[in-house]
């Protein structure tokens, strides 16, 4: 799994690298067919912006992918929040995709005839 850690607008320094990266790779708990998760930090540089701090997160699956955002008044702030939704999102990827294998089609399933003698 490739964690991918860009900014806009922001210089990414070590110490908030291995904080994303470290948040974030927690996910891979939760579901193992995740091929890349992509972190972008933007700053909004305006005074009147309350929530100028915000963080994307892409994660790529197998068979599909995931993507969270969270705005907050510093970057910690908003990797943690984004951390906590993107959790929650692969728990549910990974539930629907088991259930959803379990569950054969109505289509695929042919009802059986009677046969009448």
């Amino acid at each position: 799994m490739r964690i991918t850690v860009k900014g806009r607008n922001i210089e990414i320094t070590d110490p908030i690298r291995a904080y994303a990266e470290e948040k974030i790779g927690k996910v891979i708990n939760h579901y193992d067919q995740i091929q890349s998760i992509e972190v972008v930090l933007n700053v909004i540089k305006n005074p009147s912006v309350a929530l100028s701090h915000t963080a994307e997160v892409l994660c790529k699956f197998t068979s599909g992918s995931v993507k969270a955002e969270e705005s907050a008044e510093t970057m910690y702030a908003s990797i943690d929040l984004v951390s906590d939704k993107l959790n929650r999102q692969v728990k549910k990827f990974k539930e629907k995709q088991i259930s959803g294998s379990k569950n054969a089609s109505i289509r695929t399933d042919a009802p059986e005839e009677k046969e009448e003698e």
